[in-house]
C-alpha cells in the first residue's frame, strides 16, 4: 500500500493498493500531467481511492475509488446504497454531500472503502492472502 498521496494535477488525496502484478501500458493522456507520468504511476496493477474538494473534472466534493486495469464487471460490483459508478470517470464515486448527510459518517466512507477495494481484488484476482493483513481495528 502507498503513503497517502496528493496529486497535483487534479488537487487529489489518494492512497493506493498495488496487486503485485505488472499492468499493461496505459496509454491515455490525463490533463496536467505528462504521459510518462501515467505510465510510471500505473505500471502496475492498482486500486485507488482518495477525496477530491470539488476539482474541475468532477465539479463536487466526492471520494472516489477505481481499479486500473479494470478488471471485468467492476461497474456493475455490489455497492452501497450512497455509491455510484460513473461511466464517465471510469470510477466509483461517493458524493461528499452523501457522506454529510449520513448517520455515520465514517461508516459510510469505510464501507464505500471496503466495497470497493473489495471489488477490484476480488474480480482483478489478487493474491490477496499474501497481500492483505488484519487491520489494526478490525474494520478493513
Amino acid at each position: 500500500m502507498s503513503p497517502v498521496h496528493f496529486f497535483w494535477g487534479s488537487f487529489d488525496l489518494a492512497v493506493t493498493r498495488f496487486s503485485g502484478r505488472p499492468a499493461p501500458p496505459i496509454t491515455s493522456d490525463s490533463p496536467n500531467l505528462g504521459r510518462w507520468v501515467m505510465q510510471e504511476a500505473y505500471s502496475h496493477e492498482v486500486s485507488s481511492c482518495g477525496f477530491w474538494p470539488g476539482n474541475g473534472g468532477f465539479g463536487r466534493p466526492a471520494f472516489f475509488s477505481y481499479a486500473y486495469p479494470e478488471p471485468a464487471g467492476f461497474a456493475d460490483a455490489p455497492m452501497t446504497p450512497l455509491t455510484y459508478y460513473d461511466g464517465d470517470l471510469g470510477q466509483f464515486i461517493l458524493p461528499y454531500d452523501s457522506v454529510r448527510q449520513a448517520s455515520s459518517p465514517d461508516d459510510a466512507v469505510m464501507d464505500y472503502l471496503r466495497h470497493t477495494y473489495e471489488a477490484a481484488a476480488k474480480l482483478g484476482l489478487w493474491d490477496r492472502a499474501a497481500l492483505e493483513r488484519p487491520s489494526p481495528d478490525s474494520r478493513l
